[in-house]
C-alpha cells in the first residue's frame, strides 16, 4: 500500500503544475497520471501541460512562475543555472541512459548527405526550438564532438514543426531533435537524416520551482516512480499507449527505442561528477556558459542542484 503525503491544499496550493515534452519519454508521466499515482500521493489537483516546444520554453514559464515543477533536459538546466538563473532546482533525474540526437535537413538539400558535409559552408544556419534550449546546447556538442571549424548562426522556430518547415523552405540548414521523434519523417520523406550525436550525461531531470513546497516536491517524485515502474510492468501495454497517444506510427521504432532507454529507479538523486559537473564543463567548453571560474560555477550548481548525490 502507497503512503498517502498531504494534499495539496493542506500545503496552501490550488494546483499544481507540471510541464512535460509530448514525446515517448513522456509516457511514466502520463502513466502515473492514468493511473491515479499522482492522486494516490495527495496530488489530486495536478494539471500536465505539454511543451512541444522543449525544455527552453518550460525555462522561461519556470521563471515567471506560469508552471511548479517539469521534467526536461539537463544540460538546458544546467547552463541555466551556470548562467545565473535562481528561479528552479535540479532534484533528481528522470532518464539514465544517453538521448541520441538526430541531425536533420531538408529532403531536397542535395548537397548535404552527413554531418562532413555540413563543415563545408562557412556558416552554418542551425534551427532551434528556442535560445537555451536542448536543440540550442546540442549544436554546440556537435561542434566540439564533430570538430566544426566555425560557429553557427541560430533560427529560433519555436517547434519541432516549425524546425522540420525551416529546413525544407531554406530558412535554416539543419536542425537537431530527439532520433526516433524525427525518424518518423525521414520515413515519410519530410525531412532527410544527416547523422546523429549522443549526449555524454544523462539526459533528463527533473526540476521544481524554488517556491514549492519541499513535500509537494517529494510526493511528486514517489508518484512519478510508480509511473516509471507502471510503464514498465507491460511492454506492449506500454508501446501500445505510445502509438496512441503520442504521435508514433512505427512499432519497430518505438520497440528500438524502448530496448534502448532506462528509467531512473532513484529519482530524488542524480549523478554529480557524470551528470553535473562533467556536463557543465563541456558547456563551459562549448562557450555557452558566460561565466569561466568553476569554482563560481561549482557554488551555483551546489545552491540549486538539490538532489542526492550518488
Amino acid at each position: 500500500m502507497l503512503r498517502k503525503m498531504s494534499t495539496l491544499t493542506t500545503l496552501g496550493l490550488k494546483k499544481l503544475r507540471v510541464g512535460y515534452i509530448p514525446e515517448h519519454y513522456s509516457a511514466p508521466i502520463l502513466f502515473a497520471d492514468k493511473f491515479g499515482h499522482y492522486n494516490n500521493f495527495g496530488l489530486k489537483n495536478i494539471e500536465l501541460i505539454p511543451y512541444p516546444s522543449g525544455s527552453g520554453h518550460m525555462i522561461t514559464s519556470l521563471k515567471k512562475n506560469e508552471i511548479d515543477i517539469v521534467v526536461g533536459l539537463t544540460e538546458a538546466f544546467v547552463r541555466g543555472i551556470c548562467n545565473g538563473d535562481e528561479n528552479y532546482n535540479i532534484v533528481g533525474e528522470y532518464v539514465i541512459s544517453p538521448l541520441r540526437w538526430a541531425v536533420s535537413t531538408g529532403i531536397n538539400r542535395n548537397d548535404l548527405n552527413n554531418i562532413e558535409d555540413l563543415k563545408k559552408f562557412g556558416n552554418n544556419k542551425i534551427g532551434v526550438s528556442r535560445i537555451g534550449s536542448g536543440s540550442y546546447v546540442m549544436s554546440f556538442i556537435m561542434g566540439l564532438q564533430e570538430n566544426f571549424p566555425h560557429s553557427f548562426e541560430y533560427i529560433v522556430k519555436h517547434n519541432f514543426s516549425n524546425l522540420r518547415e525551416s529546413v525544407n523552405n531554406g530558412e535554416s540548414d539543419a536542425f537537431m531533435w530527439e532520433y526516433y521523434t524525427s525518424k518518423k519523417y525521414w520515413t515519410s520523406g519530410e525531412i532527410k537524416e544527416l547523422g546523429s550525436v549522443y549526449t555524454p550525461w544523462s539526459p533528463f531531470v527533473i526540476c521544481t520551482s524554488n517556491q514549492i513546497n519541499n513535500e509537494i516536491v517529494k510526493s511528486f517524485q514517489l508518484a512519478t516512480l510508480e509511473g516509471i515502474k507502471e510503464f514498465e510492468k507491460d511492454e506492449n501495454r506500454s508501446i501500445d499507449y505510445i502509438l496512441k497517444e503520442l504521435d508514433y506510427n512505427s512499432r519497430e521504432d518505438v520497440e528500438a527505442w524502448l530496448s534502448q532507454v532506462k528509467f531512473s529507479h532513484n529519482v530524488t538523486s542524480i549523478n554529480w561528477d557524470k551528470d553535473i559537473i562533467a556536463a557543465s564543463e563541456l558547456l563551459q567548453s562549448a562557450g555557452v556558459i558566460n561565466e569561466s571560474d568553476s569554482k563560481i560555477l561549482e557554488n551555483r550548481l551546489s545552491k540549486f542542484v538539490l538532489a542526492n548525490r550518488i
